[in-house]
């Protein structure tokens, strides 16, 4: 009776054993292969917005845990606004990667290729990322380049989505910041109080997005998709006294 118990805990001992490593591969297998810089190390992190039409990214809601990212994973601007868990590979550079340390950075700028074989070229995943940040997984005094690994993860952020108001008369351009969830907006949609139906707003670069419509005098509602097919309505967040470079924030959020 006794051998049995023991083979039998033996047995249980295997199965957790090889559940663990199981998960432990699967966890792996999220990471993906990159590089990483760091830009800007004479300029303020906030106004690292670049490409991606952010002004300011503290008042975007982003702070300065910031990257500009190769053309693979820019994809013409789409990827604004999204957030990437990223860890210096150890493995691969001891010397100047912190060990099991990681920072979840937010995409702002876009990395230009040389066309040239640089780093940002294709078909290099890249991450030119803000000095706070790159500190965070890398020793100070390298000023070279880290192997790194990244993945997805969700955006976590303070307060509601944000929209600031930008153009003239009949064009109106948005820019929409602090997007939690995933981060990455799929489809913008206006409504002006006059308009009565919802008008699909276009991409014009980055975080910008625009309609050809005069919301003028009127309250703004806007409604969101973001990739993973997550949609809310903002009903009237703009009032209708709003002026062009004002930014109104929600009580709405993505999770």
């Amino acid at each position: 009776m006794r051998h049995l118990m023991i083979y039998s805990s033996f047995l249980w001992y295997i199965f957790f054993a090889l559940s663990a490593f199981r998960i432990h591969v699967q966890a792996n297998d999220n990471w993906l292969n990159a590089h990483a810089t760091f830009y800007g190390a004479n300029l303020s992190p906030t106004s690292l917005g670049g490409a991606c039409g952010y002004d300011d990214t503290f008042h975007a809601g982003f702070g300065v845990n910031t990257a500009a990212v190769s053309t693979m994973l820019f994809r013409g601007g789409e990827v604004c606004g999204a957030c990437y868990q990223v860890m210096c590979d150890y493995r691969l550079d001891p010397k100047w990667c912190l060990r099991r340390s990681t920072v979840t950075v937010t995409a702002t700028n876009f990395c230009p290729p040389n066309n040239h074989g640089g780093w940002c070229d294709p078909p290099h995943h890249h991450f030119d990322m803000s000095m706070p940040a790159f500190f965070r997984i890398a020793r100070q005094g390298n000023e070279g380049i880290v192997p790194v690994l990244y993945k997805r993860v969700g955006c976590k952020r303070r307060g509601g989505v944000r929209f600031t108001l930008k153009g003239q008369s009949n064009f109106n351009m948005v820019m929409i910041t602090n997007v939690g969830g995933s981060g990455e907006v799929k489809g913008v949609w206006i409504r002006g109080t006059r308009s009565g139906a919802w008008l699909p707003m276009h991409r014009n670069w980055g975080a910008n997005w625009q309609s050809n419509a005069d919301f003028r005098n009127q309250r703004l509602s806007f409604k969101i998709t973001l990739v993973d097919g997550k949609t809310l309505i903002f009903l009237n967040v703009v009032p209708s006294s709003w002026r062009f470079g004002q930014t109104f924030a929600s009580r709405n959020q993505f999770f």
